[in-house]
């Protein structure tokens, strides 16, 4: 079993940067890999960034790049994600997520993510 619990969102104007966290209770932090996707209204939640157990390797949706830092602390059993440069469609919820089944790789798939924290707001005015 694994917790998460999103903290950070909150309303930024275009331009901007917010940063959010994410802490992780149970299993040992350090054994799998970490994603963070969003959700727009009306719109299939998606992949944002992603990063193995390490650090070493990580992933990002062609929308973030270059804006978005994804990084983790596993001594603080955290995982954290810069946003800069934020624009009006990075509004959405954003979840945490644990691929319990992979250490060394990532995945974009959320079918291979098994726990999800409850999400946090984020709203980018113009």
């Amino acid at each position: 079993q694994v917790q998460l619990v999103e903290s950070g969102g909150g309303l930024v104007q275009a331009g901007y940067s917010l940063r959010l966290s994410c802490a992780a209770s149970g299993r040992a932090f350090s054994s799998y890999a970490m994603g963070w996707f969003r959700q727009a209204p009306g719109k299939e939640r998606e992949i944002v960034a992603a990063i193995n157990w390490k650090g070493s390797t990580t992933y990002y949706a062609d929308s973030v790049k270059g804006r978005f830092t994804i990084s983790r602390d596993n001594a603080k059993n955290t995982v954290n994600l810069q946003m800069n440069s934020l624009k009006p469609e990075d509004t959405a919820v954003y979840y945490c997520a644990a691929d319990l089944g992979r250490s060394y790789g990532v995945t974009d798939r959320q079918d291979d993510y098994d726990y999800w924290g409850q999400g946090t707001q984020v709203t980018v005015s113009s």
